[in-house]
């Protein structure tokens, strides 16, 4: 299992990735060939957003578990997308506690909250949130939504359409870059939402 801290919200995991592979070579590429069609575009590569957002997709959960870009349980979905300008970025949710929001008043109300799943550990630092098993009284389930570009320079032009080392070699090139941009950026949104952690 992947170590995160606060500094950590996607973790790239070469040396599993090998030592679960059924071929010796990448267990991601046989992921990338069972989702082949995925990868092209009548036969043509993808273009760079469109080839991120897929090569990211197969290389996270749910696609693959444990994936080969693992990430922060707190912190689900993290996908890649196309914006409406045609530009990649990030879309993260995040599940907030009322407690997580700075200067909340206090309300005369009580209602339910998140709740830690079931499997967390106490001491979790990240814990998966949940809503309430008990509906006696009213939830207020907040979230919150952010959206990161990417830029371009991160991307690239896959040159190959089909499954084999080059896609591999491409795909992974490009969800390391993704996962350390992810790391830099979403993180201190991250850390400021939740004030420094839970």
């Amino acid at each position: 299992m992947p170590e995160f801290d606060r500094f950590t919200l996607a973790i790239v995991d070469d040396i599993r990735d090998r030592e679960q592979a059924s071929d010796g070579h990448s267990r991601y590429s046989a992921y990338i060939a069972k989702h082949a069609d995925d990868f092209h575009q009548d036969g043509q590569p993808l273009t760079p957003v469109d080839f991120a957002a897929v090569a990211w997709s197969v290389a996270t959960y749910p696609v693959m578990s444990p994936g080969y870009v693992d990430v922060r349980p707190d912190v689900y979905p993290l996908t890649v997308h196309r914006d409406h300008n045609g530009r990649a970025g990030f879309c993260a949710k995040v599940g907030l506690r009322h407690g997580d929001l700075a200067r909340r008043p206090d309300s005369r109300l009580r209602v339910r909250d998140w709740e830690r799943d079931a499997w967390s550990r106490p001491d979790d630092p990240w814990p998966v949130l949940v809503g309430p098993e008990r509906t006696d009284r009213p939830a207020v389930l907040l979230a919150a939504t952010l959206l990161v570009p990417i830029p371009d320079d991160i991307l690239l032009r896959p040159t190959a359409a089909r499954p084999g080392r080059t896609l591999t070699h491409e795909a992974k090139q490009v969800v390391t870059a993704l996962a350390a941009h992810a790391n830099e950026h979403l993180v201190p949104l991250v850390d400021d939402l939740l004030g420094g952690g839970r």
